[in-house]
């Protein structure tokens, strides 16, 4: 056997034994502060490590097999992002659970409630249903009880489902295999930000690239590519501009992509925006000048967010003044506090330094690489593009996060670009030499790095996002708990998703479950506000929360291990905060205990004093 061959395939194997070897000896259920990082043992990390020796070895035949590199960039994203989906029990985020309730929901009322005063904001879902729609008819279609059964694996199915449209991206502007596939693998390491899960925003996000994809293949104007035609004036990498197209074949091209574009509208609504500042950014080429499928893309935005989306859309216009311009504000990540406790600082830190990694290597490629930049000024364009909405809204604290990962795919390939040598050849003695030390030396050290970083990024607070089932069971029987003994006074006129009584408190809405039913009980999440106000509110909880339940309603409070993890690492509380509180409405004549066990209690509200209260459950 070739010893080139050997090396392809041999680390391939010894990583995926490895990797398999670990899973069970992985301790997730007894998580400390630094998530899985201390619970993955040496062997998860050795396997990480062949396959990026693997891959290395690889790229030296991409050229004439390709598969080889492909294959281990699914076995790396395997590798990175199945150990949740094969080990945990419970959902992998907490707040994932409210995308399932969604779907619950709509299966089970089988309509759509775009109009109806749901709880937490809800009817934001009912308004761009378009995900919850296909993942309702996958629910349907594989015969389960609910998206729960394969959440944890939409980072896979996702990933995998990208990974042809990020090669078809850069296989627009560059013909070297070695660089489409080192881009694709920098975009794994590189895609922390978590927003892959089975949600709005990694299915839209997918069709997003999509789109761009397809226009950048196939809406060139006749005559617009100049001197990039000539290969002397290319750099050796970059492939050649794709074949203009008439104004029938691209009429065509955007009665195909209205479907897509109409898609991404219905199901999220940030991305159409993103979808409309790319647009507009590649009109600004000579080569991507179409205004038609701009007005397209910005008549289906619009259109849909005055009618099925009017009324968040015109909420979000009133935030405006607010939030216009004000850079600092709009560009702050979270709510209000900031990461506490080892694991949440360490990827607060990582993440920051990833950003910045993936910059400068992106940046780099803008004074080595100047003729492929060049060549790929819409791709650059497209990245660059979302980097304004700063300006505009904080999206709820995620704007800078949401920024990041709709540059991503550009700064991935930009890149590869710096770390992966010219392929054509190199005339000076001085340039191949530093190419061969690009190639040998800048590229292991670089992927190594961005290896280390996306790990504390991605899994650092994993101790907030796993949950146990036992929690998630108590929380469910709490809310049915407070609507099965909620009064049922509402007339019988009431709007549908009018509230009929009940009244869950929490310290915020990152808990399992914590919007099941969210059609028959009203939420307030207390702790979702400074610290200063957070510290005050500690002074005498039960007061505090007594003076903001309206008057006659039955009101639960539900507090829970993964409310204290996610409020001590965000730093939402103090130090000591949640016991505090806890402690302190346990204490309270107003509240009495319902249930309580080691990962949660559940008091009800009791206005009057004097009533004797029923025997508490207890494991």
């Amino acid at each position: 056997m070739r010893p080139q061959l050997l090396l392809s395939w041999l680390p391939l194997l010894a990583a995926a034994a490895l990797w398999t070897y670990s899973l069970p000896r992985v301790g997730f259920r007894s998580m400390g502060d630094y998530g899985l990082l201390d619970r993955f043992p040496a062997a998860f990390y050795l396997a990480l490590l062949l396959l990026t020796c693997g891959f290395l070895a690889a790229l030296r035949r991409a050229g004439t097999a390709p598969w080889w590199p492909a294959g281990y960039c699914v076995a790396l994203l395997v590798a990175l992002k199945a150990p949740p989906a094969v080990l945990y029990d419970s959902v992998r985020y907490p707040w994932a659970s409210k995308h399932d309730a969604v779907v619950n929901q709509l299966l089970l009322n089988g309509e759509l409630r775009p109009n109806g005063a749901l709880s937490g904001n809800m009817s934001a879902y009912d308004q761009w249903p378009g995900f919850f729609t296909l993942t309702g008819g996958l629910v349907r279609a594989f015969g389960v009880d609910s998206a729960a059964v394969f959440l944890n694996w939409a980072p896979i199915a996702l990933g995998l489902l990208m990974m042809p449209v990020l090669v078809l991206l850069y296989r627009t502007f560059a013909e070297d295999w070695r660089l489409v596939w080192t881009a694709v693998w920098i975009f794994q390491l590189a895609n922390w930000v978590g927003q892959d899960y089975l949600a709005p925003q990694g299915f839209a996000y997918l069709l997003h690239l999509s789109v761009i994809a397809v226009v950048l293949r196939h809406f060139v104007l006749p005559g617009s590519a100049g001197r990039l035609r000539d290969r002397s004036f290319l750099d050796p990498a970059s492939a050649a501009v794709p074949p203009p197209t008439g104004a029938r074949q691209r009429a065509v091209g955007v009665a195909v992509l209205a479907p897509l574009i109409l898609a991404v509208n219905a199901s999220h609504q940030l991305t159409p925006v993103m979808l409309c500042v790319s647009l507009f950014a590649l009109t600004l080429t000579r080569r991507y000048r179409n205004y038609g499928l701009l007005a397209v893309a910005a008549l289906i935005m619009l259109a849909w967010d005055l009618t099925m989306g009017r009324p968040l859309f015109l909420e979000t216009l009133g935030t405006l003044r607010e939030s216009l311009g004000e850079l600092t504000q709009n560009s702050r990540a979270g709510y209000a506090g900031e990461l506490t406790g080892p694991g949440p600082e360490l990827t607060g830190r990582a993440n920051v330094l990833m950003v910045l990694a993936v910059a400068a290597l992106a940046g780099a490629a803008l004074l080595l690489r100047r003729r492929l930049v060049r060549a790929a000024l819409p791709l650059l364009l497209v990245s660059l593009a979302p980097v304004p909405l700063f300006v505009v809204n904080d999206y709820g604290g995620e704007m800078l996060f949401r920024v990041y990962l709709f540059g991503l795919p550009g700064a991935a390939f930009f890149a590869a670009a710096t770390l992966v040598p010219a392929a054509g050849r190199v005339r000076r003695k001085a340039r191949r030499r530093a190419a061969a030390l690009t190639l040998h030396g800048a590229l292991p050290v670089a992927l190594l790095v961005l290896l280390a970083g996306f790990l504390p990024s991605y899994y650092g607070k994993e101790k907030m996002y796993y949950t146990p089932p036992a929690e998630t069971a108590l929380v469910t029987r709490a809310i049915d708990r407070a609507i099965d003994r909620a009064p049922d006074d509402a007339p019988e006129d009431a709007s549908v998703g009018a509230s009929e009584g009940a009244l869950i408190l929490a310290t915020t809405g990152s808990f399992p479950q914590a919007l099941h039913r969210y059609d028959r009980v009203e939420h307030w999440f207390f702790a979702e506000q400074e610290l200063a106000e957070n510290e005050r509110m500690l002074t005498d909880p039960a007061r505090y929360l007594a003076d903001g339940i309206p008057p006659g309603t039955t009101a639960y409070v539900i507090l829970t291990r993964t409310q204290d993890i996610y409020a001590a690492g965000e730093g939402l509380l103090p130090p000591g905060g949640f016991a505090t509180l806890r402690s302190g409405l346990a204490a309270s004549p107003l509240f009495r205990i319902v249930e309580e066990h080691p990962y949660g209690i559940v008091l009800q509200y009791r206005p009057r004093t004097g009533t004797t209260a029923p025997e508490i459950e207890r494991p």
